[in-house]
């Protein structure tokens, strides 16, 4: 008879409500909630690997996992100590976002690896494999607290199973994320910027549907930018934006590293559709979010692109106090929330990207009445979007942050633009030492800049960014990101981005989150000839990407004249919401063709938007989105007759038919065109 004492009975009990934790064998595999999904670790030759299945079949061969640290050679794994399960089926509710309840359904398999090296001595790589894909982390545990260590190479490596195309860019670029994508084997890739998207090419098996792949990163903090280095053989190897010095990671220890991403789908808007990089952040750390609100806005802005007035004072200065009021009186009768104002600050005259440090973010230029400009919107029920722009100068913004955070909320600015631009690898750290766009240092300060602004009720909406990883939902207050070829490029841009791009975009670029792109250009071709030289779409493709392109602040990006001149398109721009209650990719091939519909938050319409690319396009959709048993107004914004991209841009036509869930509608796309439809709910 065993004599159970309160002490020991308490015991027993925390260690059934633990995770199950076992000596390790030789190979430890785990499942997706579905068993969809399938991961397993192991040891050989002094290296520990990882390798992925789906559905019984190989996706990642083995591939490498680790780290490599100063000051001690690369590591032998000497074997796997210890397993440990654990697994979760909850649901949580965005205060924002392109889907209001989101479920997390994992199954977690942590490992504990050995090896020969002082500080790779024990480590924990931690997986988390969902229906739709995985992610995985390291944990270094055992490194005291207070020791510093300097991360020299990351050994994680990514194998996929067949043959691929891919879609990338060249990382490490002068421009940032600011590329167009190319289409190629993923065996040329050279150095890749995440996300990176793949379509297995080689023909499947008679039943068996297509395989996708995206690489990316969840939850980075305080820890460099992954890139992905081919090898010319279809092998994929983490590459981190260095430090001037060659260090990739400053580290203190203990410290866990951002997740590793795969997500897994059978066709592309499965990919879309995956909520794994929001699952695979914290909670919000901002207890009460009720003051962060998604809208839509107007600005001073595209008039400068299209050289109408200047950022800098002088007589043709955009940012002043007429002008503004201007926007804000178009912004109160048309229902938008803000007008973005750029140029309002001191800093702008002469070179500003090489004289960033110059830039104040309090004081106004004399044609500016900050105040009076707030209280006049305040008024009228429109708030004034802030702008900082750094030209890079962190340290110069750094030094004025609180300050300026300080001013704007206690005048009533809740939003804040910011901008980098300056060429990656030339932002000067206050030691004077060159750095990337998204190495840690960046990292740090971007979310440095999160948490000063969260203090004082600001939201921010970072261009020339440190890509999303899914941070949005435990600072809820970075509402959006640029980080990839937006509208601007249509104004000045040589090349232009072309009618693929944005269909391109929804399966790589916007795997992050979510994209300020600025659509609602009415006046495309803005007197350009070259095509290359001026917007390549049609006015429907710019209805439609308030849709298909998400971010919880969308911009009208257009001169308030244009929108004035075109009553009937501006209708829909009025109309379409930015905060979303379900989102769903119904058909779509990258590069090609894209169908998304959205349910509003809280409402009972639905919005749908397509894009073709320079191909005229015929699809069939279904309407089984709606609610069953419900009477739709289908309001439908498509192209007209003769609409193409290259010498018909405006041609509209707008129709209304009542629809049930039963029907279908034929979306008839020109050349570069798409369409837009509000289904209005009747009953």
């Amino acid at each position: 008879m065993m004599l159970r004492t309160p002490a020991l009975f308490g015991a027993l009990l925390g260690a059934l409500a633990a995770p199950a934790v076992a000596a390790a064998a030789d190979r430890e595999c785990a499942q997706s909630p579905g068993k969809v999904i399938e991961v397993c670790v192991f040891t050989r030759d002094g290296g520990a690997f990882y390798e992925v299945s789906r559905g019984g079949k190989p996706v990642l061969a083995p591939a490498p996992l680790g780290l490599t640290f100063a000051g001690e050679p690369a590591a032998r794994i000497t074997g796997l100590t210890a397993a440990r399960r654990d697994a979760s089926d909850t649901t949580w509710e965005q205060p924002w976002g392109e889907q209001r309840t989101i479920r997390d359904n994992h199954a977690e398999l942590t490992v504990s690896l050995a090896g020969d090296t002082a500080l790779n001595k024990t480590f924990d790589v931690t997986f988390r494999l969902f229906d739709d894909g995985l992610g995985f982390r390291y944990a270094y545990g055992a490194i005291p607290a207070g020791t510093s260590v300097a991360v020299t190479d990351e050994r994680t490596a990514f194998k996929p199973v067949g043959a691929y195309d891919a879609w990338w860019y060249e990382g490490l670029g002068q421009e940032r994320d600011e590329y167009l994508y190319k289409q190629t084997d993923a065996r040329r890739i050279t150095l890749a910027e995440t996300p990176l998207t793949l379509k297995r090419t080689d023909a499947p098996k008679q039943g068996e549907g297509g395989l996708y792949l995206s690489f990316h990163e969840a939850a980075l903090v305080d820890f460099p930018s992954m890139l992905l280095a081919g090898d010319g053989a279809g092998t994929l190897k983490a590459r981190l934006m260095p430090w001037q010095d060659g260090t990739l990671a400053k580290k203190t220890g203990p410290f866990t590293t951002p997740w590793r991403t795969v997500l897994i789908g059978e066709t592309a808007g499965a990919l879309a559709d995956s909520r794994i990089e929001l699952n695979l952040n914290e909670p919000s750390k901002i207890a009460d979010t009720s003051w962060i609100k998604p809208g839509k806005y107007v600005g001073i802005w595209w008039e400068m692109h299209l050289e109408k007035s200047t950022w800098g004072s002088g007589p043709k200065h955009g940012a002043t106090t007429a002008n503004t009021k201007r926007y804000m009186d178009f912004a109160a009768k048309y229902g938008f929330d803000g007008v973005l104002v750029e140029g309002w600050n001191e800093g702008w005259d002469g070179d500003w990207i090489a004289n960033g440090d110059k830039f104040s973010f309090t004081k106004a230029y004399p044609d500016f009445d900050l105040k009076g400009v707030t209280d006049y919107g305040k008024a009228k029920g429109v708030k004034l979007i802030g702008h900082n722009e750094t030209a890079g100068a962190v340290p110069n913004y750094e030094a004025q942050l609180e300050d300026a955070m300080t001013l704007y909320e206690s005048v009533g600015i809740s939003q804040v633009k910011t901008g980098y631009v300056r060429h990656s690898g030339t932002i000067l750290d206050q030691q004077g030492e060159k750095q990337w766009f998204a190495g840690q240092y960046m990292v740090r300060h971007n979310l440095r800049v999160a948490e000063v602004a969260a203090r004082h009720h600001v939201s921010i909406d970072a261009h020339e960014p440190v890509k999303d990883t899914g941070l949005r939902r435990t600072w809820p207050n970075m509402l959006a990101r640029e980080g990839a070829r937006g509208q601007e490029f249509n104004a000045w841009g040589d090349p232009t981005n072309p009618p693929e791009h944005t269909v391109i975009l929804p399966f790589t670029r916007m795997l992050a989150g979510p994209m300020d792109f600025t659509p609602g250009i009415f006046d495309v071709v803005h007197g350009k000839a070259d095509l290359t030289r001026r917007g390549q779409s049609t006015l429907a493709v710019q209805l439609a990407l308030y849709v298909v392109l998400y971010s919880p602040i969308q911009m009208a990006a257009d001169l308030p004249e244009n929108y004035e001149a075109r009553p009937d398109a501006f209708q829909f721009i009025r109309d379409v919401p930015t905060d979303w209650e379900v989102s769903k990719t119904l058909q779509g091939e990258i590069g090609d063709y894209i169908v998304v519909a959205r349910q509003s938050r809280g409402g009972k319409d639905w919005f749908l938007g397509a894009l073709t690319d320079e191909t005229a396009r015929k699809l069939t959709q279904k309407l089984d989105f709606l609610a069953p048993g419900k009477r739709y107004e289908a309001q439908i914004y498509a192209d007209g007759p003769g609409a193409n991209y290259v010498t018909n841009t405006t041609a509209l036509a707008i129709s209304k038919k009542v629809v049930t869930s039963k029907d279908s509608l034929d979306l008839d796309m020109a050349p570069g065109g798409g369409t837009a439809v509000r289904f209005r709910a009747l009953d």
